[in-house]
C-alpha cells in the first residue's frame, strides 16, 4: 500500500519507485489517522487473492504470505498473542488477479478462474473470523472487475450468519493514477481516505 505514490509520474525506476513509495501517507493509514485508531498495513506488491499480476510466481500468492513476520522468511510466521483482536480489517484483494489476461499455459480457464477467487476469498475470511472471534468487523472492498465477486462473498458470509463481514465499493471518481505504474498518488490515497473513513466510522466497532 502506498505503492510510489509521492512520484509525479507514472513511469518509474526501481530505485524511484522505492524513494517514491510512502504508506504512511497511502488511504489506510490516512484513514486511521482519522479515525484516532492504530493500524497495521498487510501488503504485498502484485499479489493477488489467488493469481498474482499477469499470471507471474503462480507457485505463491497473497495468502502465501499474510502469515509471515518476515515476508521474505518462509517459515517465519508471526505467533498472535491472542489478545491482539482488531476491531476492523479491511481486505483489498482483487486488482492483482483481474488487471490481466489469463495466459495459455496458467492453471486458470476464464471459466474457472472468478470461482476460484470466491473460494478462496471465503476461505480467507473464514480464517480472519475464526483468528480475530466474531466482534471483529471485516470489510471486503469491490472495485472494477472483481467488485461482483467480492460482493457475492460479503452474501454468502451474510446468509450464514455473519453480519459483521460488510462490502464498502470503492469509488474510483477522481482519481488521477499518477503513481508509479498507474498505481493511486497522494492525492488519490486522500479522496480514498476520506469516502473509506465515514463507512469505518459507522460501523458497530464502539469507537
Amino acid at each position: 500500500m502506498g505503492y510510489g505514490n509521492l512520484s509525479n509520474s507514472r513511469t518509474c525506476t526501481g530505485d524511484q519507485l522505492r524513494r517514491k513509495t510512502n504508506s504512511d501517507v497511502s488511504y489506510g493509514a490516512l484513514t486511521a489517522r482519522q479515525l484516532n485508531a492504530d493500524y497495521q498495513i498487510n501488503g504485498y506488491s502484485g499479489r493477488g487473492m489467488v493469481r498474482n499480476y499477469n499470471g507471474g510466481t503462480p507457485d505463491v500468492n497473497y495468502r502465501t504470505f499474510y502469515d509471515r513476520a518476515l515476508l521474505n522468511v518462509a517459515g517465519d510466521v508471526w505467533q498472535n498473542p491472542g489478545t491482539w483482536r482488531p476491531q476492523v480489517v479491511v481486505i483489498n484483494l482483487g486488482t492483482n488477479d483481474f488487471s490481466t489476461a489469463i495466459k495459455p499455459g496458467e492453471q486458470w480457464t476464464p471459466d474457472n478462474f472468478a470461482a476460484a477467487y470466491r473460494d478462496a476469498y471465503v476461505g480467507f475470511v473464514q480464517k480472519l473470523r475464526t483468528r480475530y472471534g466474531a466482534d471483529t468487523t471485516i470489510v471486503a472492498v469491490g472495485a472494477g472487475q472483481y467488485a461482483s465477486h467480492v460482493q457475492q462473498v460479503v452474501r454468502a458470509r451474510n446468509d450464514a450468519g455473519d453480519s459483521r463481514v460488510r462490502y464498502w465499493s470503492l469509488d474510483d471518481s477522481g482519481l488521477d493514477f499518477l503513481g508509479c505504474d498507474w498505481h493511486y498518488s497522494a492525492h488519490d490515497d486522500r479522496l480514498i481516505a476520506d469516502r473509506l473513513t465515514p463507512f469505518i466510522a459507522a460501523l458497530p466497532t464502539g469507537w
